[in-house]
């Protein structure tokens, strides 16, 4: 198999953490992309009409995007237990995986504001609007954060590739002050060898 990878993307390390997880990394071939908010990469749009960082080509040539689809899809093939059977612990699962995305749609978004756009160009207003997507998302996650001891599920995963990237590209968001409980958890999730072997190179 073969990845359309970035070491900076987020959602790149949390399939490569799935694949880690199941011992399949060493199957997939990670390939250089150049993919850009504003200016797709043709060579991945060649695969996927969406042209997006992750991409996974399968064995037979197939493409499949979306880091939530190529997870599932890793798991499966590995016999699963990232993503739990029907059930209450699906749902938790499923539903934690999608507001740790959508406060990694939200930092992106920032990143994209700040890098991709002229300074005259940029928006405050949506800006904050977005960092307060972040922070609702991590006071939510504190509330519950007791409750992620022994967990690792998709639901985790995507939660410590969340907070690594805030820690990557948003220093100055000290979330640990405020949410105790979630620092606590992501040190031990942090140092999984699985998080250990997919930590981005310092920004």
């Amino acid at each position: 198999m073969q990845l359309f990878h970035s070491h900076f993307s987020p959602f790149a390390r949390k399939v490569m953490v799935v694949a880690h997880e199941h011992g399949l990394a060493e199957s997939l071939e990670l390939l250089p992309t150049a993919a850009h908010p504003v200016k797709r990469d043709g060579t991945i749009l060649a695969r996927h009409p969406l042209a997006q960082v992750p991409t996974l080509i399968d064995e037979t040539g197939r493409a499949i995007a979306d880091s939530r689809v190529i997870c599932e899809y890793l798991d499966t093939r590995a016999g699963g237990g990232l993503f739990p059977e029907a059930g209450p612990a699906r749902w938790i699962a499923l539903n934690d995986q999608s507001t740790a995305d959508g406060m990694l749609d939200a930092a992106l978004l920032i990143r994209y504001e700040l890098t991709a756009r002229p300074e005259s160009e940029r928006s405050a207003a949506w800006i904050a609007a977005q960092q307060a997507k972040i922070e609702s998302g991590l006071a939510s996650f504190e509330g519950t954060a007791e409750a992620f001891a022994g967990r690792v599920d998709i639901g985790t995963i995507a939660l410590g590739c969340a907070l690594g990237y805030l820690d990557l590209r948003f220093p100055e968001i000290v979330w640990r002050a405020a949410h105790p409980g979630l620092g606590t958890w992501y040190e031990a999730f942090a140092a999984r060898p699985s998080m250990m072997a997919t930590r981005p190179p310092a920004a």
